[in-house]
Parts: structure tokens; C-alpha cells; sequence
């Protein structure tokens, strides 16, 4: 992952910092975190992202709008949630989505595999 920019969107501050150790030891450069919705989504219109991990909820706002800019860009992007996975739309059914607590390394693995995805097309 050594020089991908990944976008971290989550507002737990323990929760983000794991995050962004794990990324940061695979090599990733983090961009964030970003701890609410305003924050997270003027980062994913910069453009200046590879890839990102959206927490659901953002200080209570759906993290939504900002999947929808990602996607409009074609960044890889994947969710991570307290809530029940079924809280993500339908649009989005194809998107990896992880159950908080969630361990680190899986998402890690998930962010490596899209990258491989990736380099593949």
C-alpha cells in the first residue's frame, strides 16, 4: 500500500488512531482523519485520494453523501459501522462493509485487495 493516499472518515478518536497506525505500518499515507460529514467530504472532493474507509456515522450525520462523491470520482472506498450493515443502501450493496468492532487487519486486507483490484484494470 507503500504511497497510496487513503481517506480516513471515522469520528471515534481510538477507533481512527488504530486505523491510521495499521495503514501508516502497511505503508499508506493517511489523509484525515476526518471526524464529521462537512470535513470528510471536502477532503473526498480534493481528489487527492486513492481509496478510503467512511465510518457510517460521522458525529451523528450519514456518511452517505460523501460514498457518493467517492464514487462519482471512482475511488475505492468501503464502510465500517456500529449499525446494522442493512443501514447502507442499496446502491452500495457491492461495497465491502465491516461490523465495529472491527479488527484492524481486515481492513488493512480489504484496502490491499482493492488496490490489487485496481492495478489489475
Amino acid at each position: 500500500m507503500r504511497g497510496w493516499r487513503i481517506l480516513v472518515a471515522e469520528d471515534d478518536y481510538f477507533a481512527a488512531d488504530e486505523l491510521v497506525q495499521a495503514l501508516e505500518r502497511a505503508g499508506a499515507e493517511i489523509i484525515g482523519p476526518a471526524a464529521d460529514l462537512r470535513q470528510a467530504n471536502q477532503l473526498a472532493r480534493s481528489g487527492a485520494i486513492d481509496a478510503a474507509i467512511l465510518d457510517v456515522n460521522l458525529m451523528g450525520q450519514l456518511s452517505f453523501p460523501v460514498a457518493d462523491t467517492l464514487a462519482e470520482h471512482g475511488v475505492p472506498f468501503l464502510f465500517a459501522t456500529g449499525y446494522d450493515p442493512a443501514i447502507v443502501p442499496y446502491a452500495y450493496r457491492d461495497v465491502p462493509c465491516f461490523t465495529k468492532p472491527v479488527a484492524t487487519h481486515a481492513i488493512v486486507a480489504a484496502m490491499a485487495a482493492t488496490r490489487s483490484l485496481q492495478a489489475a484494470h
